[in-house]
């Protein structure tokens, strides 16, 4: 018997809540890892690109290199709702086995728990990305109104991608290494180190099809430079999402049949 949507939320917000405080029990800071991390992450990236390699963000001044900080750690927020949930799809059911053996218990719910607590890590790094850019960057701006905009669909892409590849992580053991790699792959082909207009033409259609280039160059332009998302961009991103969720569910609802047997 299937369970209505809202004891499901409450389920999914349980799940997330206790991997949360499982990632971080026991370590001396405990819950305050989460808000420290992305803070790490941006003075690193900072001192690195900003101090060391001087680097300059197209289109931006040459001396502003808190522009350029911004601009990476803002695809680097993107990718890394990536990585935790497709990131981690493939194992999900041998993780939860214990849950698998549960006639009556929502599997579809296992793979948006990745994805949630990813969810809490991309919201305290967009609240420091806010806090950075509004008072020493170029401000804030009425277009970060736009993010859930943004934010929806690329979810929707990312729990569409988890539910079949955590479907297919059940038969396929090495799917686990071959995502891992994939993962990095699609860092680097893809709008986080650089603006869309940089891409060679001859290399456009690999960034372009790569899941994460419209939502970084979307939200950079929502966040940093005012830019609200053209609206054919939303829709054509959100029907593609809403396709890959369609059919990732397919692909989850025809395969976990023999998922306890296999496990």
């Amino acid at each position: 018997m299937a369970l209505p949507p809202q004891p499901r939320f409450h389920l999914w917000r349980v799940l997330v809540a206790q991997e949360l405080t499982a990632r971080y029990r026991g370590s001396l800071l405990g819950r305050a890892w989460p808000l420290l991390l992305p803070l790490l992450m941006l003075a690193l990236y900072g001192f690195v690109f900003g101090v060391v390699f001087r680097a300059r963000w197209p289109g931006l001044a040459e001396g502003d290199h808190l522009g350029f900080t911004l601009n990476l750690f803002t695809g680097l927020l993107v990718h890394g709702l990536l990585s935790d949930s497709v990131g981690q799809a493939p194992v999900l059911m041998q993780r939860y086995g214990n849950f698998v053996r549960k006639v009556v218990f929502p599997l579809q719910i296992l793979p948006a728990v990745p994805l949630g607590v990813g969810l809490v890590n991309l919201g305290l790094g967009l609240a420091i990305l806010l806090v950075v850019n509004g008072v020493w960057g170029s401000g804030l701006h009425w277009s970060a109104l736009a993010v859930p905009l943004v934010l929806l669909p690329y979810v929707a892409m990312l729990q569409g991608l988890s539910l079949a590849l955590a479907a297919l992580g059940v038969y396929v053991r090495d799917l686990g290494q071959v995502i891992g790699a994939l993962v990095m792959v699609t860092l680097f082909t893809s709008t986080v180190f650089f603006p869309r207009e940089r891409v060679p033409q001859a290399l456009a259609g690999v960034v372009d099809w790569n899941p994460i280039s419209w939502p970084v160059e979307a939200l950079r332009g929502a966040l940093l430079h005012g830019q609200w998302p053209g609206m054919g961009g939303v829709l054509a991103y959100s029907a593609a999402a809403a396709l890959v969720l369609a059919l990732g569910g397919l692909c989850f609802r025809a395969l976990r049949r023999g998922f306890a047997d296999v496990l």
